[in-house]
């Protein structure tokens, strides 16, 4: 069947989260602060590893492209979040739903990747250390962190074109504050299995891949550190391990949730919790996890804040 010929939906509703003006003004202040303070910590990570000679290294190299990641993963939901509160008919057009669909995917696939990849280097430099230096090399991390971008993007337009042409011509009203897989599916007049198997087989095997590689490599990992003999090498081990796994489990346990685990017995409010956890609390918290418990990253932030004093005094 032809598309145009059933099509009538132009726009999407999106609901949000509910409550009275009051409630809403707290979240529209609220994910104002989170999403200024994501772009801030992030970009800070970016500006550290690319001003301090001390952080470039591999690692801090894909820290830093990974800050990139957070800003524009962060920025796929919470601008038109704002926007949708402030707005009295909280609508949004059709292809602006079906863009903001794509680059919330693909920019988590990427992320997904990322995670892997990084789980990959830290399995080197501790499992590995003598060989790190010569197989950890610049041009490997380059082609790592283009063949994340390239996978993460090239992996979706298809399903979601065939998304897209599906006939929307019943109720237009999302309840949801994104344009997401269910929510979308369940406003199509006609059902379309194929593309539903297709997309979560696609987006399962994303997260199953990396998620058990990087188990196994934290397996590996960790039995390397028990058997480091100093007490102080197990600690600095521990510590630079011990932030990223942090990150993965916030993502991963959360992402898991939604997307592989059935979401039918979990309330729509808590759907909406889970997503905004790990589409906007993670960045948020990445830089935080990152530095916080990095001492060359610290010193690294120190030293930007100081050359933006002084930028400011100059």
């Amino acid at each position: 069947m032809n598309r145009s010929a059933t099509h009538i939906v132009t726009e999407f509703v999106l609901l949000g989260f509910p409550g009275c003006r009051e409630i809403q003004l707290f979240l529209f202040s609220l994910l104002l602060v989170v999403y200024v303070l994501t772009l801030l910590g992030n970009g800070a990570i970016i500006c550290a590893v690319k001003w301090d000679p001390r952080l470039r290294t591999p690692m801090y190299f894909l820290l830093s492209n990974f800050a990139f990641l957070e800003i524009w993963y962060v920025s796929s939901t919470v601008p038109n979040m704002l926007a949708n509160i402030l707005s009295k008919t909280k609508a949004i057009s059709f292809s602006g739903c079906f863009v903001q669909f794509y680059f919330f995917f693909s920019l988590g696939t990427t992320e997904c990747l990322f995670l892997a990849v990084m789980a990959y280097d830290r399995y080197l430099a501790i499992c590995r250390p003598l060989h790190y230096p010569t197989i950890m090399t610049g041009r490997l991390c380059s082609t790592l962190v283009s063949l994340c971008w390239l996978t993460g993007f090239l992996g979706y337009p298809i399903p979601i074109f065939f998304i897209s042409q599906l006939p929307f011509c019943g109720p237009n009203v999302i309840d949801h504050f994104l344009c997401d897989m269910d929510p979308l599916m369940a406003l199509s007049c006609t059902p379309a299995p194929v593309t539903e198997f297709v997309f979560y087989t696609q987006s399962s095997l994303v997260l199953f891949l990396t998620v058990m590689y990087i188990l196994r490599s934290y397996i590996l990992l960790l039995r390397a550190v028990f058997q480091v003999p100093s007490a102080a090498g197990r600690k600095k081990a521990f510590s630079t391990c011990g932030s990223h796994l942090v990150v993965v489990c916030l993502f991963y346990g959360t992402v898991m949730v939604m997307y592989v685990s059935p979401t039918y017995g979990i309330p729509t409010l808590m759907q909406k919790i889970l997503t905004l956890v790990y589409s906007v609390m993670t960045p948020l918290c990445n830089p935080l996890i990152y530095s916080l418990r990095n001492k060359d990253m610290k010193l690294a932030l120190r030293d930007v804040l100081c050359r933006m004093r002084v930028g400011q005094n100059s």
